[in-house]
């Protein structure tokens, strides 16, 4: 028998960035913990492919794109949510950008601020749009999916870094405000993912040697490793953890 404490049976839950990687990890696990999820990303068609493999597991699967750089988008895929399936019980940000791999003095304003605004103004417009219907059921479970990045220093990828520790103050901030409507606000943050979107940071076989020899489990992260959290986050098993980060990392921070 199941526990109930992960039981998300009911559950309508939306995760932006969930066409692939740990986005659509999240999706699964989610789905498969009983909860409708809503799969989406910019384009379609790879949406439609992630909500197939979600149904064809056995999971509830619906797809809205949006881009999540554009606040009316953003603001079509709660409102559709809502139409098609209900008030928004579960809501992961896991959409994020990192266009810039290089020193801080060479970064261009323009993607400086792309990524402030796809990585932490993109998160706040979903959360508000999800808020009311939160607060009036007093119940809802907010999660961003944050970086190891945001407790680091980088030469390379500053700006995203600094985009995601923003992310972690941004759910201490909103967890104290939302805390009296029994909403929770957490972040994740991963370690290196075997993702697309960390493709380039384990591809060299040089460079991924060093990093499985640094971290305490010897390997790098897979997707579900990040999905588990998130069916914790988002149920009764995690009904008093708010306006913390969760780090997943195989230890890289702590013994690497």
């Amino acid at each position: 028998m199941a526990s109930p404490l992960f039981d998300l049976t009911g559950k309508v839950a939306v995760i932006t960035g969930s066409s692939k990687g740990i986005g659509k990890a999240i999706a699964m696990h989610l789905a498969l913990s009983g909860a409708k999820v809503v799969v989406s990303s910019r384009k379609a068609p790879v949406c439609e492919e992630a909500a197939a493999e979600i149904r064809k597991a056995g999971g509830d699967a619906t797809v809205i794109p949006c881009n999540i750089s554009d606040k009316a988008q953003v603001e079509n895929l709660i409102a559709q949510t809502k139409k098609q399936l209900g008030p928004v019980d579960v809501l992961v940000c896991n959409a994020a950008s990192n266009p810039y791999y290089g020193p801080n003095e060479k970064l261009p304003d323009d993607v400086f601020m792309k990524v402030m605004q796809n990585n932490i103004l993109s998160n706040m417009w979903l959360i508000n749009q999800c808020l009311p219907d939160m607060r009036a059921k007093k119940d809802g479970s907010i999660m961003i999916v944050s970086s190891i990045g945001g407790l680091r220093a980088s030469t390379v990828i500053g700006a995203y870094c600094i985009s995601k520790a923003a992310d972690m103050q941004l759910a201490r901030n909103l967890a104290a405000e939302y805390g009296p409507d029994n909403i929770r606000v957490n972040t994740i943050a991963p370690g290196l993912i075997t993702t697309d979107f960390a493709r380039a940071l384990y591809e060299d076989p040089k460079r991924r040697a060093e990093r499985e020899a640094a971290t305490p489990l010897r390997r790098l992260g897979q997707p579900d490793d990040i999905a588990g959290l998130a069916v914790l986050l988002a149920g009764k098993a995690g009904a008093f953890i708010t306006g913390q980060t969760l780090v997943a990392d195989g230890g890289t921070t702590t013994g690497g």
